[in-house]
């Protein structure tokens, strides 16, 4: 009864939902083998990887997403009257739940006068934490209780002399170093590289003494995460820019669709790159470029986003289809038909290109707007209207109108079958009403 159960439950999902379902299944058989060692032993996360033969940062991720009650019992943090996704471990640019609580008691005795006679490292080797680590905990996230030691421990007369602080040889060094990554975007592994200075110790040195850097760096980044411009800083830290080996990759197709004609099918043929790739470097890179081939001339927002849905669809190459006939209807004014036929294209298709994109050649051509938004020979109009006035208001047929008038009949029911649906509603109308009225 359950197997028919589940398999009717299955049977109301879609595809995708049954492999998303298989997915999640697969993923949970195979960590479930760790998340039993996480629970039950307080091995390290990486031991737990290594013995499961599982990596550490998938190890890690699925237990964030998915056990994270038992992590943060693990870590000895509660989150009773909060929903456990609400709880971070670590929040950015502040200490973490575990390590503020390995330094806690450290910290607020270094805070307190009780333990002033002892140095950093002596408080330290007192709560069973690594002196150098709880001085560097402190420089990051209490940077007040140094500064505030020294002071006192001075006019007690029990300080060491010992400087603290960044010493003069290393401002000197990394002087330039801080003053590119101030006035610049660029990371600080690139500067590091550029100034050709420590990395390692070109971060320490500026969030331990340059903090103020970091700070405005870390608010650019926050203001940089949407929308993303290409060429500014993203929420990263570094520049929304393609790789050099992208930009190597498609350089010769993105030269065939600035300056060709050629539609994208073709030009990834002559190149050899992949469609798809193609198609998604041009969305992501090169939006304005996409744009001037789709005929805006707008669609630019404050922001430098080209927005491609509010843009025509027409091709470059559907331009260069129609430059010439365009040119000579220009030159000597001819019905469209007879363009279209000497130069080969299909009459509706060109007509229609004609009204959206030269409608004040369509106006010299004759042609007219209706109030049914539908284009019209003026001269037709105008030879027509009295046939039409006489079809509507009266029950003459059209072979009788036209031969009246003088008007060949098959033109004349053309025109009023193609444009004047109400003209025959009407003559209709009123052929009912006599034959009620001779029926009464």
């Amino acid at each position: 009864m359950k197997s028919e159960s589940v398999s009717r439950d299955l049977g109301r999902l879609s595809n995708k939902e049954i492999i998303a379902l298989r997915r999640r299944h697969a993923l949970h058989v195979k960590y479930e083998e760790a998340v039993a060692l996480y629970a039950e032993m307080e091995l390290p996360l990486r031991e737990i990887a290594e013995r499961c033969n599982v990596t550490l940062g998938g190890l890690g991720n699925y237990l964030r997403r998915y056990w994270r009650k038992l992590m943060l019992r693990r870590h000895g943090v509660s989150c009773e009257g909060k929903d456990p996704k609400d709880v971070k471990l670590v929040s950015f640019g502040q200490p973490g739940l575990v390590t503020h609580a390995k330094y806690k008691e450290a910290v607020d005795a270094c805070g307190s006068l009780e333990y002033i006679d002892l140095n950093v490292s002596q408080v330290a080797r007192k709560f069973n934490v690594d002196g150098t680590a709880l001085a560097n905990y402190m420089r990051m996230h209490y940077e007040d209780i140094p500064v505030w030691r020294e002071k006192v421990r001075r006019k007690l007369g029990i300080a060491d002399n010992i400087h603290r602080g960044a010493r003069e040889n290393c401002k000197e060094q990394y002087a330039q170093a801080v003053e590119m990554y101030r006035s610049t975007d660029k990371t600080i592994p690139e500067v590091a590289e550029i100034c050709q200075v420590s990395l390692g110790g070109f971060s320490q040195h500026l969030r331990f003494y340059h903090k103020e850097v970091i700070r405005k760096r870390r608010a650019e980044r926050k203001a940089a995460r949407n929308p993303r411009v290409p060429g500014k800083m993203s929420g990263s830290g570094r520049l929304h820019q393609p790789s050099e080996a992208t930009v190597e990759k498609y350089r010769e197709a993105l030269e065939l669709y600035r300056n060709s004609d050629l539609i994208i099918a073709e030009i990834v043929r002559r190149t050899g790159v992949p469609l798809e790739g193609f198609r998604s470097y041009l969305r992501v890179w090169h939006r304005d470029l996409m744009l001037e081939r789709r005929g805006g001339k707008e669609g630019k927002e404050a922001d430098g986003y080209v927005d491609l849905t509010k843009t025509k669809c027409y091709l470059k190459s559907t331009a260069a289809k129609y430059a010439e006939a365009i040119d000579s209807m220009k030159n000597h004014p001819r019905p469209v038909a007879q363009v279209a036929a000497e130069y080969g294209l299909h009459v509706e298709s060109f007509r229609s290109y004609l009204w959206e994109h030269e409608p004040e050649l369509v106006a010299r051509q004759g042609m007219v707007k209706r109030e049914d938004g539908k284009y019209v020979s003026r001269q037709a109009t105008e030879k027509y209207a009295e046939a039409v006035r006489l079809y509507e208001t009266t029950t003459e047929n059209l072979k009788s109108i036209a031969l009246r008038l003088g008007i060949v009949y098959n033109s004349l029911g053309g025109y009023v079958r193609r444009n004047c649906r109400e003209a025959q509603k009407r003559h209709e109308e009123l052929l009912r009403r006599v034959i009620e009225e001779k029926q009464t």
